[in-house]
């Protein structure tokens, strides 16, 4: 028996050896699989650094990521955003109790990996917000699955049907792929298990099919920025457990069913941007649980439902740029979660409800251009946490409440285009966060209350056309941020305060129409930046200061005044037509209706006269200098300028110099450039100073000369006037053009340090080294000053079509201007014989999108292209290189590198970020806002101004545990505010929406 006993014993010794022999050995590989998993992968981040075999035990349970059975067989792997990138490596099927495996939010590249279609047990599989490419293959063997993460790639070929045969998902994300064009696969019917569907931006076309109701489990539905059309079919009420319908940006069309209204526990419903029609069900109101609601951009109609006031979770409201009527509900806002409103662009009426700010929590009051009458509640100037305050275009009147003025956290107060009346309070001083105050065109009254300078972070001030008086406070001097300061048609008295020369970063004044009197303060030349001063209409004395001729004013306006004496000739230069009239006492040359100035006449003939004969003298010595230099360069002749011809002048400055002193020195010995339109010299002129000549491309030169369309010569001919007219600091000077048949010349102010392109990727480089940032950021603030320029103050406004490095040139100091403008379409028109409007203008790597699909050109398209600049200077790379890929450009390098905090910091130039991180990410910002593929989505050169002075290195300020997804992850497409990120599809799975 006791032998029986023994052998019993010994046989369960046995099993248990060999079992746990088993179990050593498969821990044996498993670690040897993983550790050749690391080895295949680049760890940019050092994330796997603890995958090493001589770390715990020898077992890999504790390693980052890895999470094992009781058994110690690893059953999930979490890499989430490890920085981890090369291609998804094979062996993970060798894990054979693997359940879930993690690999989004790295920059893996590559097609889909077969191999994983071998872990049969797997059920969870994420590999979103990487880099995989190609077709995918047939998903059917993974059957286990019950979540599958494919979005944010770049997959394409057809949609993955095969999804459809693993019936135990639960979660599907195959969004943000471009996918071949086609219409929601019926197959998806067989998913009954599905909570979670997204497919937004998968080129799905056609109508939402009614089976989509079927889907009963379905709590998020994402089908949004795709091309379907028809209507929202009611079909989608049977979704009882919806809680998140995203439709926005298709095409559907016709009215809002009211079943949706059965959806009570919908908590998220975004159909904007399509062109839905009718008015919002009434039975919305029945949506208790709604938490955002956004329909902006649609075609609705009719009243805001009054159940929305009852809405005891509703957080935001976004229904800007529709034909809505009626009056807010009037307890909307009552409740605590209520923080944004954004109901502008509509036609809204009567009263503002009285309870907005009731709940404490309102950020965003947005009602501009409506027609919203009677006046501000008294309870506003209690809503402290608001940050944006924008009621203009209205029918609003009666005073302003006291506390409005002075809200601690409110960026913007917009009241323009109202009736309002009484005086700006005291308590502005208390604004302390205020960058933008817009009054104009109400009828305040009363003095701008000295309390204004307290306001330290005021960047634009406009009370224009209003019944304020008394004098200008000095203490706006304090406001060393301000940038436009716009007080024209009102009854100011007084001196204008010589203090507003301490506004470094003023760059419009106007104070015209008003009863200022006294002197010009020579302080305003200490602006260094000023571009637009007008002191027109009032009653100033004095002469006009000298300090003001060192300027490099757009537009100058001192007319109607009682000035005296000469005027400064670097003003007249610069002044439009009438900038002096109705001053008797001026004086100057160069304006027919300017008297010479007497005392200077004599001085000025002895120096005329001198300088006629040191001309003809120098003239003489030049001509035979020439003669002998032809002689010596036979061969060169038919390169050369004929200076005897005769030559058509048009000037647009007055010149120093003459055509012959000009075309004489023009040979190849003083080429600087070539390009498209044409040649570039450099010519030092007998006064010392340098011009640049460019010699235009003869049309005759074309290729297709049969072809030459007539109308190129009378185009350019437009585009040269159209430059000469042009009068801005950021703007390169067009001194004069010379014409004689189809040759044309036209003389620039040289720029000592060429083009950026050289100055960033080429030999020529600041100080001999690289150039820092805020130099760079200089640079592009000249280049947006210049554009906005062109876009917003030229009428009609001018088209660049060919911004890029090369067409950005600098002066002694690094400040940019902007050239060649105009040309790009003339001459690309005529070298392919082809219509000049019907030519598509640009360089590879700086096309808009747009271009792929139509001819038209528009501001957004030089936007784009100032966009792509400004990568040029954030991350020192070429627009197109071969790191980026075959047809890959930096706009789609920078969206797949912008993952992270990390891979933010990837992308700036690794010379020069190190002292500048935060304000280069800052930057990083706004070029990512304005190489947005939809032109629409775009911002203004205007706006990009505005948000390149708030980026100033010099008074950037950021916490630096600034996440910078939150950079690229823009919160509200506000009617009022910056457009979202193109690219945070791509960069950070979000849309481009209010919330975050």
């Amino acid at each position: 028996m006791e032998m029986r006993k023994s052998k019993k014993g010994l046989f369960v010794v046995i099993l248990l050896a060999i079992w746990l022999n088993c179990l050593l050995n498969a821990e044996e590989e498993e670690l040897r699989l993983l550790l050749r998993i690391k080895e295949s992968v680049q760890d940019t981040g050092n994330y796997l650094r603890n995958w090493d075999a001589s770390s715990s035990a020898g077992s890999p349970c504790a390693w980052g990521g890895i999470v094992c059975n009781r058994e110690g067989s690893v059953v999930r792997i979490d890499l989430q955003g490890s920085h981890l990138r090369g291609q998804i490596p094979s062996g993970f099927c060798g894990l054979k109790s693997l359940q879930s495996l993690r690999l989004d939010r790295n920059a893996f590249h590559g097609s889909f990996p077969v191999e994983l279609l071998n872990c049969s047990k797997l059920e969870i599989l994420t590999l979103s917000n990487n880099q995989l490419t190609g077709a995918l293959p047939d998903l059917s063997p993974l059957k286990s699955l019950k979540k599958l993460d494919l979005s944010s790639n770049d997959f394409s070929g057809d949609f993955p049907v095969s999804v459809c045969h693993l019936t135990s998902l639960v979660y599907l994300a195959a969004g943000s792929n471009p996918f071949n064009p086609r219409r929601l696969p019926e197959e998806l019917m067989m998913l009954k298990n599905l909570n979670w569907l997204y497919l937004s931006t998968c080129n799905f076309i056609g109508e939402i099919p009614p089976w989509v109701g079927n889907l009963t489990e379905l709590g998020n539905l994402e089908l949004s920025d795709n091309h379907l059309k028809g209507t929202i079919p009611k079909e989608l009420s049977r979704l009882k457990k919806l809680y998140q319908l995203e439709l926005y940006r298709n095409s559907l069309s016709g009215h809002i069913p009211p079943e949706l209204g059965n959806l009570t526990s919908l908590r998220d419903f975004d159909a904007s941007r399509n062109f839905l029609s009718g008015s919002i069900p009434a039975e919305f109101g029945n949506l208790k649980n709604l938490v955002f609601i956004q329909l902006y951009q649609n075609n609705l109609s009719g009243p805001i439902p009054e159940g929305f006031g009852e809405m005891k979770h509703l957080f935001a409201i976004s229904m800007y740029q529709n034909s809505l009527t009626g009056s807010l509900p009037a307890k909307l806002g009552s409740l605590s979660n209520f923080n944004m409103m954004d109901v502008s662009q509509n036609r809204l009426s009567g009263p503002l409800p009285p309870d907005l700010c009731k709940g404490g929590n309102l950020q965003y009051i947005l009602v501009l251009d409506n027609e919203f009458s009677g006046e501000i509640p008294e309870s506003y100037q209690y809503c402290k946490s608001v940050l944006r305050f924008r009621v203009n275009k209205n029918k609003l009147s009666g005073r302003i409440p006291q506390g409005i003025w002075g809200l601690p956290h409110v960026s913007i107060i917009d009241l323009s285009l109202n009736d309002f009346e009484g005086p700006i309070g005291a308590d502005i001083g208390n604004a302390r966060n205020l960058s933008e105050l817009y009054l104009q065109r109400n009828r305040f009254q009363g003095p701008l209350p000295p309390e204004i300078g307290r306001a330290i972070n005021l960047n634009k001030i406009d009370a224009s056309r209003n019944q304020l008086t008394g004098f200008i406070p000095p203490e706006i001097g304090k406001l060393s941020m301000l940038s436009n300061l716009l007080l024209q048609e009102n009854q100011l008295s007084g001196h204008i305060p010589a203090e507003l020369g301490r506004c470094k970063f003023m760059s419009s004044i106007n104070l015209a129409k008003n009863r200022l009197t006294g002197s010009i303060p020579g302080s305003l030349g200490s602006i260094e930046v000023l571009n637009y001063l007008n002191l027109s209409d009032n009653m100033l004395s004095g002469q006009i200061p000298s300090s003001l001729a060192s300027l490099k004013l757009s537009s100058v306006d001192f007319s109607v005044n009682s000035l005296e004496g000469p005027v400064p000739l670097e003003l007249i230069n610069e002044a439009e037509n009438r900038s002096f009239t109705s001053n008797p006492g001026l004086c100057g040359q160069g304006l027919k209706y300017l008297q010479p100035c007497d005392i200077r006449r004599k001085s000025l003939y002895d120096a005329r006269l001198i300088a006629g004969w040191i001309f003809g003298i120098l003239f003489t010595i030049f001509v035979i200098a020439c003669f002998m230099v032809r002689r010596r360069k036979l061969h060169k002749r038919d390169n050369k300028v004929d200076s005897r011809a005769f030559w058509d002048i048009k000037s647009f400055h007055k010149l120093t110099f003459d055509e012959h002193e000009v075309l004489e020195a023009m040979d190849e010995e003083h080429v600087i450039g070539q390009g498209g339109s044409g040649t570039v010299y450099r010519i030092e002129l007998s006064n010392g100073e340098s011009v640049a000549v460019k010699k235009l491309r003869s049309c005759k030169n074309s290729s297709i000369p049969d072809n030459y369309d007539p109308r190129v010569r009378e185009r350019l001919k437009a585009e040269v006037e159209t430059l000469g007219t042009i009068r801005h600091k950021n703007i390169v000077k067009l001194y004069c053009c010379f014409t004689n048949g189809d040759s044309n010349m036209l003389v620039y102010e040289y720029m000592p340090n060429g083009n950026l392109w050289d100055a960033l990727h080429g030999s020529l480089t600041l100080g001999g080294g690289t150039i820092d940032w805020p130099t760079r950021y200089k640079i592009a603030l000249g280049v947006a000053n210049g554009l906005s320029y062109l876009h917003h103050d030229c009428r009609p406004p001018i088209i660049h079509r060919d911004v890029k490095s090369t067409n950005i040139l600098l002066d002694s100091d690094y400040q940019a201007r902007v050239a060649d403008f105009g040309f790009a379409k003339v001459f690309q028109a005529c070298a392919r014989g082809d219509s000049v409007t019907s030519a598509i203008p640009g360089t590879l790597g700086y096309f808009a999108p747009e271009y792929a699909y139509s001819t038209k050109v528009t501001v957004k398209s030089d936007i784009y292209s100032f966009g792509v600049v400004l990568l040029e200077l954030i991350t020192g790379k070429n627009p197109v290189e071969e790191e980026f890929g075959e047809n890959r450009d930096i706009v789609y390098w920078i969206s797949r590198k912008v993952l992270s905090r990390e891979g933010a910091s990837e992308v700036l130039d690794s010379r020069i970020w190190h002292s500048y991180k935060n304000e280069m990410i800052q930057a990083l910002k706004i070029a990512v806002m304005c190489v947005n593929k939809l032109p629409n989505e775009r911002p203004s050169m205007r706006d990009v101004v505005q948000m390149l002075l708030d980026a100033n290195p010099c008074l950037f300020k950021t916490s630096k545990d600034e996440d910078p997804k939150k950079l690229v992850k823009q919160a509200p497409l506000m009617a009022d505010n910056i457009p979202s990120s193109p690219i945070c599809k791509d960069v950070c799975d979000c849309k481009p929406q209010y919330k975050v």
